[in-house]
């Protein structure tokens, strides 16, 4: 099948370029319409254009060439937007990474990337600064506060830079196929990787998913709490609300539950995105009655990042009244493949292949499984990642061909349904049969005083698998008469070789900053908590 069958109406033409379709093409059918609701202030499409102009002219006064890498530490913003779509407008390689990380891990994306500009913010900058020593040669635009001290390092200030720049630029002659982005994954399971991205790969799961699946229109307002340097926040908070002349809710603060209901009171979204772990935190904050929560603008949530809890669904909707759509991508796919539908959803599964893309689970020699044997996912569809940066072994054990190989364990029952059951390292195989971290969590989290859990395996004296189950509680401390009690409540509701030989109560779960709950920290003991 050809992209232009694909893309049904939507053809894709020999020079394509992301800025210009998502953002130009927009902004000169209405310049005055809202794209930014908040925070802080609302900003239109015209200005944003305007704005990511002048970025691009900008980066070009700076000598910065097609394919040079340029890289973004921004919260969420227009400021974000605006260097995302102005250097790829130019040619260039976007590489937004997180904004509130750690030195160490700037050094990481520096060494790696070898970008020939950051855009930073001011909040970022003392854990940037003793990483950027690693490439002399590259030039720092600091944006935020920019009365700050920066050790000596020379770099050029957001206003005046961009104030000094032409708000008109003509695209570079790009082609669907050019590289435009680079994303890191979130290190779930260790160091991240990034997986480069062409220009047609937004417009794929834009059609695919954001049209496809939620019928997004241009009355819809969106938010999502999973933040834009990750392949699910940049879709959610960007440029799905662009594709369809809609408006987005930007929160450049830190995730805190509270903030959140706060802004989804002030400004009424109606398409609402998470991650499970955040839905959990609601729920905990709502049956607490800390503050007073209004989710009646939103018709749809969607979650994804991990298996949403069918508990944690089934208390959703009794609370709100709203049917939260699970689903699963990831960084290669850039968004969603596989996801729920509104008014179909079963408890526990992720529903269906979105339109646009094929998957199948397979054994580790890659022959289809039997029946309802759990199996490993894989998944094609036109939004595929070009390749990993730098690791092309990699890339060859993770492309077969048309297919990328997800790393994630699947079942599809008879209706059709898929059930994510985990990441291939997170299985367990125990007394010679498979069990699923997320069925055994799932059954702890129907317990009324857990509030989250992780299940990891570990060898006992013997070298035998058994799996342990890491626990937080909503209000009391741990005892060993609680965590007996833990264990029959799961003995209750699975076969004995399922239920947890022991549980260990923690403060919290280690997690990456997109809520992902960290298993290897699990594994290796190298959570403190």
């Amino acid at each position: 099948m050809t992209t232009e069958e694909k893309f049904g109406p939507l053809e894709v033409p020999e020079h394509f370029n992301v800025a210009t379709h998502f953002l130009d093409v927009p902004a000169g059918r209405h310049p005055e319409r809202i794209a930014i609701a908040g925070e802080p202030r609302e900003v239109t499409y015209g200005e944003l254009a305007a704005l990511s102009n002048r970025v691009g002219n900008a980066l070009l006064a700076q000598g910065v060439s097609p394919v040079d890498r340029v890289l973004i530490l921004l919260p969420d913003s227009a400021e974000f937007i605006a260097a995302f779509f102005g250097a790829a407008k130019i040619g260039a390689v976007v590489v937004p990474v997180n904004p509130f990380a750690r030195a160490t891990d700037y050094l990481h994306y520096i060494e790696n990337s070898e970008p020939i500009v950051a855009i930073i913010h001011s909040e970022a900058l003392p854990e940037f600064l003793p990483a950027s020593g690693e490439r002399p040669q590259m030039r720092i635009v600091l944006a935020g506060e920019e009365a700050l001290a920066t050790g000596g390092v020379s770099c050029a200030k957001w206003s005046e830079w961009t104030g000094g720049a032409s708000d008109r630029l003509v695209a570079a002659p790009t082609s669907a196929h050019d590289s435009a982005f680079m994303l890191y994954t979130s290190g779930s399971g260790g160091k991240p990787k990034a997986a480069v991205h062409r220009h047609v790969d937004m417009l794929v799961t834009s059609q695919n998913y954001a049209h496809g699946v939620l019928g997004l229109r241009e009355n819809d307002v969106t938010f999502s709490v999973s933040k834009l340097f990750f392949a699910y926040g940049l879709g959610n908070g960007m440029y799905f609300p662009l594709s369809a002349g809609a408006k987005t809710v930007l929160n450049p603060e830190r995730t805190k539950v509270e903030h959140v209901i706060e802004l989804v009171e002030k400004y009424r979204p109606t398409i609402f995105f998470a991650v499970p772990t955040f839905y959990a935190a609601v729920l905990r904050a709502a049956e607490e009655k800390k503050y007073p929560m209004n989710f009646s603008s939103v018709r749809q949530c969607v979650s994804a990042g991990e298996m949403l809890p069918a508990e944690i669904f089934q208390r959703w909707k009794r609370r709100f009244g709203i049917e939260i759509l699970d689903g699963i991508g990831s960084t290669e796919m850039l968004h969603m493949f596989v996801s729920s539908r509104p008014g179909h959803c079963k408890p526990g599964s992720c529903g269906f292949p979105v339109p646009g893309y094929e998957v199948k689970i397979v054994d580790d020699a890659g022959e289809p499984v039997a029946g309802e044997e759990i199996g490993n996912l894989w998944v094609r569809g036109e939004s595929a990642f070009e390749r990993y940066w730098k690791i092309p072994e990699l890339t060859a054990r993770t492309k077969r061909g048309e297919w990328v190989v997800t790393g994630d364990k699947f079942v599809c029952d008879s209706n059709g349904y898929y059930q994510y059951c985990g990441r291939a390292d997170d299985m367990l195989k125990v007394a010679g049969m498979w069990v699923s971290p997320m069925e055994v969590e799932n059954a702890l989290l129907g317990h009324p005083l857990v509030a989250e859990c992780a299940v990891v395996g570990e060898m006992d004296a013997r070298g035998l698998m058994s799996s342990v189950a890491h626990v937080v509680l909503r209000t009391e401390s741990g005892s060993e008469q609680l965590a007996a009690e833990i264990r029959e409540h799961v003995k209750a509701r699975l076969v004995p070789y399922k239920v947890p030989r022991e549980v260990r109560f923690c403060s919290e779960l280690p997690k990456t900053v997109t809520g992902k709950i960290q298993r290897f920290r699990l594994r290796d003991g190298s959570n403190s908590k």
